[in-house]
């Protein structure tokens, strides 16, 4: 896990208390201080994994998505024991490979990265540090068209920087396109498996009295709370905090989260 800067909020804590409660090691790479980690966290300095002189931000949202992304790849290749969590990834049972692969389907087109374990010394993961590496290259992944405007506009001495580009640039496409490359998607657990609640279906985890428990299988290792829109989500409606009710309220009881002490940032 990554956390770029201040303090968690309840979701942050929710999700990384799941993972400890159900028997995980959890290991929390920061680059300052962060004052309400879960006790039982091994905390890490990210600068051992990629420093901030590298930075780069989604330009229209001002996320740290690109950061994240490539930071994910290259402590996969440094560290090959450790299966990478989002931080709105919430544990339901903990998590297990046999064959150096943990990822899963979150849509019929589209393998997310928000839990995920590659080989270390494999192809796809060589691949994806590769093209994350160069913050001006212009990705396979994309339609020829597009990627002949950026060549165009390359050639001319006017690059596109990936903070520029759409969103998830590094993300989801990245490792969908470098598995399919790389003959390597039936490596990829149905979507049930990480990401059982649709994202059209998201805000069904934070209104009261919700069936959410129906879009959950016998194989479900987490779930994924869609951490940037259920921010925004909780803040617009409900000032912030969860109805207890909800399905995310219930689980802030479960594990003892008080939502009041680590308020989310706007």
């Amino acid at each position: 896990m990554l956390w770029v800067e201040g303090p968690l909020s309840f979701l942050e804590q929710l999700c990384i208390v799941s993972f400890l409660d159900a028997g995980q090691n959890v290991r929390l790479y920061v680059y300052n201080d962060v004052p309400n980690v879960p006790k039982g966290v091994e905390v890490c300095d990210a600068r051992d994994i990629l420093s901030t002189e590298e930075f780069i931000t989604h330009t229209r949202t001002g996320s740290v998505a690109p950061h994240a992304d490539k930071f994910r790849y290259l402590m996969l290749a440094k560290h090959s024991d450790i299966i990478w969590a989002d931080t709105d990834a919430y544990c339901v049972r903990p998590f297990t490979t046999d064959n150096g692969h943990f990822h899963g389907w979150t849509a019929p087109h589209e393998i997310n990265n928000g839990v995920l374990r590659l080989p270390a010394r494999g192809k796809v993961l060589a691949d994806l540090i590769k093209l994350t590496s160069d913050p001006y290259g212009i990705p396979p992944w994309l339609p020829k068209w597009q990627r002949k405007e950026l060549q165009a506009a390359k050639d001319a001495g006017n690059p596109r920087h990936a903070g520029e580009m759409e969103w998830g640039i590094w993300g989801p496409r990245a490792l969908t396109w470098a598995l399919k490359h790389h003959n390597q998607v039936k490596y990829a657990l149905p979507q049930p498996t990480l990401y059982p609640v649709p994202f059209k279906d998201r805000r069904m985890m934070g209104r009261p009295n919700r069936p959410v428990e129906e879009l959950l299988e016998e194989d479900t290792y987490s779930i994924h709370f869609w951490g940037r829109r259920m921010r925004r989500f909780f803040i617009t409606k409900y000032d912030g905090a969860p109805p207890n009710d909800s399905f995310i309220g219930k689980l802030l009881q479960k594990h003892g989260i008080d939502a009041k002490s680590a308020p989310l940032m706007g």
